[in-house]
């Protein structure tokens, strides 16, 4: 094992990580971000670096916003590894953490005295009928395309769901010069009656000018469908048409491409994994860290910080991820007390200036329970294919949770590792034992968090760790 120590590592190269490394090293902390993609960004600020004119108009101002901060984080003196995934987070005898990490070329095992996890938000399960067809995706999978690699599905394409990212897609794609058959919008109706109390803060934030600046741009060039309840993905093999019921009327529309999306959701296992308590919030229909006001989790100096933390966007990531780096500085030098302290009320100041509205957006975009409680015969673990109506059985058969459920069914064993059907598979136990979905629980998250070959865990644990940047032959 290896003896040096890194004062701060952090997983993920998005806003918040950047944001908390960039504090961290201006402190004098040694500092070691590790992200799975090939460049920083993370998902939001995705292949920002890349000299891209033509992508500039499409993308839009606040994308390319990105690229300030990360020029700041390469030039901080960060250690950074790029292409490389956390699959474990332990602690050792010396009370340390090691954080297991895949390489394209091997493996490594980091050794730090604090832990950042930033890894950011997923998109919400979709399972409706048909959505395992070639031809159906999410939305976030379709943006990613465009922003990786400037490509967009061909032939005729469909937008469905509910949420911000669902409109800034359909925006960057007629910026792109792509024909959108149609938006069909999930979002119920009563959402209006829920939200109005909450409509002045969103009147007052950044959000009201921009999103109707979105929804302009969207409506003037695509047709927009409203109060969709119920949506079918159609074909034989591949997708080749929606069915869906709007207004109470059933319609169908030929398409080639659907792209799903009902809001995103923190990604979770990592943090628990680690032993993070966590806790089912009733307003966004998820699980989060349970965590302080700097973002330091139950397990003793790991932090977690932006939409892993709780969905507010970029901007809010980045200031919690200034305010997790203050907080570590502050226990590291006592000396700092005084200069973080400061910084930290700046930075909250901003953080709630930030995510000002943000609970209006929580409430108007909440997800029906029909489109995330899937019926019977719907596929809700994609990796096993395993249905509804299964998971339902095994409820009432006596499962009192996700992981009897795994154990009987083996939904959630696939690679994903629940990522993918994890919330759905509580919010079905919960919904067949008239339990609530805190009760029910998530399910146990272990190592290996993400697929790994088991050669590279041997190999590791034989030749013992190495340094940030330093990964094994």
């Amino acid at each position: 094992m290896t003896d040096k120590r890194t004062d701060l590592v952090i997983v993920g190269a998005g806003p918040a990580g950047m944001s908390a490394a960039i504090n961290a090293r201006r402190a004098g902390l040694s500092v070691c971000v590790i992200d799975e993609g090939t460049g920083v960004g993370g998902q939001i600020y995705r292949s920002v670096l890349k000299e891209r004119p033509e992508l500039a108009s499409i993308l839009g101002r606040d994308y390319l916003a990105g690229q300030e901060l990360a020029r700041e984080f390469l030039a901080s003196g960060s250690d950074y590894l790029a292409s490389a995934t956390v699959f474990m987070i332990e602690r050792d005898d010396s009370d340390d953490f090691l954080v297991s990490v895949t390489l394209p070329d091997g493996a490594l095992q980091l050794r730090g005295r604090y832990v950042l996890i930033a890894t950011g938000a997923l998109e919400r399960p979709f399972p409706v009928r048909g959505w395992t067809l070639p031809g159906v995706m999410t939305a976030g999978a379709a943006q990613t395309m465009l922003k990786s690699s400037g490509t967009v599905p061909s032939g005729r394409i469909c937008l469905a769901g509910s949420g911000p990212l669902l409109y800034l897609l359909a925006a960057q794609y007629i910026r792109a010069g792509v024909e959108i058959a149609a938006v069909l919008d999930t979002t119920p109706w009563s959402n209006w009656l829920r939200a109005v109390p909450l409509l002045p803060a969103f009147m007052a934030s950044r959000y009201m000018l921009k999103g109707m600046k979105l929804l302009r741009e969207v409506a003037s060039r695509t047709p927009i469908v409203r109060g969709v309840s119920s949506l079918e993905a159609l074909g034989d093999g591949r997708l080749n048409g929606v069915r869906y019921v709007a207004g109470g009327k059933e319609r169908q529309l030929d398409v080639d491409t659907l792209l799903l999306h009902l809001g995103v959701v923190p990604q979770v296992n990592l943090a628990m994994s680690a032993g993070a308590r966590h806790r089912w919030n009733d307003e966004r229909l998820a699980f989060e860290p349970v965590l302080d006001e700097w973002g330091e989790t139950s397990v003793e100096r790991l932090f977690v910080a932006g939409d892993s933390a709780g969905i507010g966007g970029a901007d809010a990531a980045a200031w919690r991820g200034v305010l997790a780096a203050s907080q570590i500085v502050k226990t590291v030098d006592c000396a700092k007390a005084a200069s973080c302290e400061d910084g930290q009320k700046r930075a909250r100041a901003e953080l709630r200036k930030t995510l000002r509205g943000r609970r209006f957006l929580d409430r108007f975009y909440r997800p029906p329970a029909k489109l995330r409680i899937p019926a019977d015969d719907v596929i809700a673990c994609r990796c096993e294919e395993v249905s509804a109506g299964e998971i339902r059985s095994i409820a009432a058969r006596g499962a009192l949770g996700p992981n009897q459920v795994k154990a009987f069914s083996r939904a959630g064993m696939g690679p994903c590792q629940g990522r993918m059907c994890g919330l759905t598979i509580c919010e079905l136990v919960a919904d067949q034992t008239c339990s609530h979905p805190h009760a029910v629980g998530y399910m146990n998250i272990r190592a290996p968090v993400k697929p790994v070959r088991l050669g590279e865990i041997a190999r590791m644990r034989q030749e013992g760790g190495g340094s940030c940047g330093d990964p094994q032959d």
